[in-house]
């Protein structure tokens, strides 16, 4: 019984939606890292005890396994339908990814919440920006962001989330430092657009790479998918800390 449920309970974790994985969270932080003020990374740095935010930056993954916080199950991502706004949908009470965000920016900027509670929705903002970035993190109804597509990586079973997630970055063979470097600078006009907007611009942003995640043919994708839009998830990883890191330095700068 016991070996029953252990296999369960990994069939389970295995189907969940983990934005970017470790590699591509780890990435997206140390990009982060590199932008930050003086002053907040000082500030930042008492917060979190002294941890770097790229390693905090699967905090918010690793608590699955806890059921205190099952309330944040849904703070990974929301549903947008195809030539839909965010506006249009349909609230949901406990919560998605944009009203958290939304939500958890606000009480950090007013400041004076409790150390635990500061710490906690400083690694939350964290990793919900980078999953905000997964085009598949702001998903279509019906197919559960991608995780009900079945598709093939070179010629194993798997779903589209998973590749976008984690496959395709981790068939490059990088560490999150490596990967951080292959990422590449903005220039400086790109950098200060790139700086704009709000969490729901960027959320929109994810809907408009829709066509383009989902071109996958017949289902079996490889060297000629990842061709193709690798670079999509590349820069969809660099504007994630670059963005995390603006509002961190307006936060604690």
């Amino acid at each position: 019984m016991k070996k029953l449920l252990v296999a369960g309970l990994i069939l389970v974790l295995a189907n969940e939606s983990f934005g970017w994985g470790a590699t591509g969270h780890r990435a997206t932080g140390l990009v982060a890292e590199r932008y930050l003020s003086k002053k907040a990374k000082k500030r930042i740095d008492a917060i979190l005890g002294g941890e770097s935010i790229a390693m905090v930056s699967n905090w918010m993954d690793e608590i699955r396994s806890d059921s205190t916080y099952n309330y944040t199950n849904d703070w990974h991502w929301t549903t947008i339908p195809d030539g839909g706004k965010y506006e249009d949908v349909e609230a949901n009470p406990d919560g998605k990814i944009v009203m958290m965000l939304e939500k958890i920016i606000g009480e950090l900027k007013r400041g004076g919440l409790p150390a635990k509670q500061e710490q906690e929705y400083l690694k939350m903002l964290i990793h919900m920006i980078g999953d905000l970035h997964q085009p598949l993190h702001v998903g279509k109804p019906g197919d559960r962001g991608g995780n009900d597509v079945r598709v093939k990586w070179f010629r194993n079973d798997s779903n589209l989330h998973r590749v976008w997630d984690s496959e395709m970055i981790d068939d490059t063979k990088l560490s999150y430092t490596e990967l951080a470097d292959a990422l590449g600078k903005p220039g400086k006009d790109k950098l200060a657009q790139w700086q704009q907007g709000t969490v729901r611009d960027w959320a929109m942003e994810s809907v408009s790479y829709r066509k383009q995640v989902y071109d996958i043919g017949d289902g079996a994708l490889g060297y000629r998918y990842s061709y193709k839009y690798f670079s999509v998830a590349k820069e969809r990883m660099l504007q994630a800390g670059i963005r995390m890191a603006a509002l961190l330095n307006t936060i604690y700068g």
